[in-house]
């Protein structure tokens, strides 16, 4: 396993786990109201079970009967696996749960050091099951309140403890508690990082992050990923580059490091160098360069599509589905780049690897996506698909004016400087 899925792999899990759920708004709503019920009712059987043993059980069907009467408490309304564990880790070995619980076996040692930081705002319970929500994870806390995070939950510590200043306090509060470093503590100081720069408080984050590089382990490669993302924050991005050099001279194909050193070497002006280091993780790199074969088809407005009406335009042939969560998470960005270029030159053409044609119209209107939608509803086996030989969703293809591939896996920062490049580049030349 590479330094990439180490570091993504909470977020690959989410995105597994939310799969092909979608339904209605409304019935989105009150799978949330009875899953927030359910938490509360854990909570309280916790409580109880923690009054009668001295301490809290180690898997959450230890409630059952005596504690917890009704065993559908223990299932998500929005969970359409049952409760059956993404990872056979987590997976409850007496029943079936859709809760992931964070203090047993495997977790409790590191979630009783994350409790002597963070204290008892941290989740002890967790539902990933709520597709397309302003959130990922609905928790239960140590202190049996329910609140809304992100899927890494210390990434945003603001969700636990309500407002950035609340978060500051307590993680100065937590630092001058912790005792061991390591990836506790990568957690800590990058949020602490963030937090600062976004109060203002920029000399503080400055501060913090000296203070992490003497006290890290310069050896540990998830300890200098976090400095090196950190010093990205405080834009200091020629201390960030030596950082991620070394890191990819140990990892030398690992897609976030050479992600991350395209992006600094874009930023810096050396625009040469970052095409380098995206085109060694793009797939397909080598049909950059190549006219994409043109296609024929009918959008969701009943109307002919194809490559050719684009001729003259910067346009981003994105693979997507509302079921991917790496998709959902890549839209606000692609729209942020169609926004700032659409005027431009730039224009987008979604093509769903959906099923359900409903779904994916009730997602575009409630995220009012504009650009044009190619839709068959049959998945991966539609007829682009087959075509560009696409084997699964979050596959966005960047296509210059002349018909030309500029970049199989133009997404995150890459996409808005291969845009603005590849903008520039015909403005240059008129």
């Amino acid at each position: 396993m590479n330094l990439g899925t180490v570091l993504c792999l909470p977020i690959v899990l989410a995105s597994m786990g939310i799969a092909k759920q979608n339904p209605s708004e409304a019935q989105n709503q009150k799978n949330i109201e009875i899953c927030t019920q359910n938490l509360l009712a854990i909570g309280k059987a916790v409580q109880a079970y923690h009054n009668d043993h001295g301490d809290f059980p180690e898997w959450l069907s230890e409630l059952y009967p005596k504690y917890l009467q009704d065993a559908n408490l223990l299932l998500c309304p929005a969970d359409k696996g049952g409760g059956k564990a993404i990872a056979a880790f987590n997976a409850d070995p007496k029943m079936s749960v859709s809760y992931g619980y964070q203090f047993h076996p495997e977790y409790r040692e590191g979630t009783q050091k994350n409790r002597a930081v963070y204290g008892d705002v941290i989740p002890l319970a967790r539902c990933r099951h709520h597709a397309n929500q302003s959130f990922d994870c609905l928790n239960l806390s140590f202190s049996f309140k329910v609140f809304r995070s992100s899927e890494i939950w210390q990434s945003t510590p603001e969700d636990m403890y309500g407002t950035p200043e609340k978060a500051i306090t307590a993680l100065e509060a937590g630092l001058q508690r912790q005792t061991n470093s390591g990836r506790l503590s990568n957690h800590v100081h990058s949020a602490l990082t963030r937090l600062y720069i976004e109060v203002g408080r920029e000399k503080d984050a400055d501060n913090t992050i000296d203070r992490f590089k003497s006290i890290m382990d310069p050896n540990d490669a998830r300890n200098c990923f976090a400095l090196a993302e950190m010093l990205e924050m405080v834009k200091r991005d020629e201390e960030a580059l030596p950082v991620f050099e070394k890191l990819a001279g140990q990892y030398p194909d690992d897609y976030l490091v050479l992600n991350k050193l395209a992006e600094i070497h874009w930023k810096v002006g050396n625009s040469k160098l970052a095409k380098e280091y995206h085109l060694k993780v793009a797939p397909d790199s080598e049909l950059v360069g190549k006219l994409v074969p043109d296609f024929s088809a009918i959008d969701l407005d009943g109307k002919p599509i194809s490559l050719q009406q684009y001729r003259g335009k910067v346009v981003l042939l994105d693979f997507w589905a509302v079921w991917c969560g790496f998709c959902l998470r890549e839209m606000p960005n692609i729209k942020k780049v169609y926004d700032i270029y659409k005027d431009k030159g730039f224009d987008v053409i979604g093509v769903s690897l959906d099923d359900d044609e409903a779904e994916l119209m009730d997602y575009l209107k409630e995220n009012s996506i504009p650009w044009r939608q190619i839709f068959t509803g049959q998945g991966m086996e539609s007829p682009l698909a087959l075509q560009y030989k696409i084997e699964g969703p979050l596959v966005p293809w960047l296509i210059d004016r002349d018909g030309t591939l500029i970049s199989s896996d133009a997404r995150d920062a890459a996409l808005e400087y291969l845009v603005e490049e590849a903008i520039n580049d015909k403005s240059e030349n008129e």
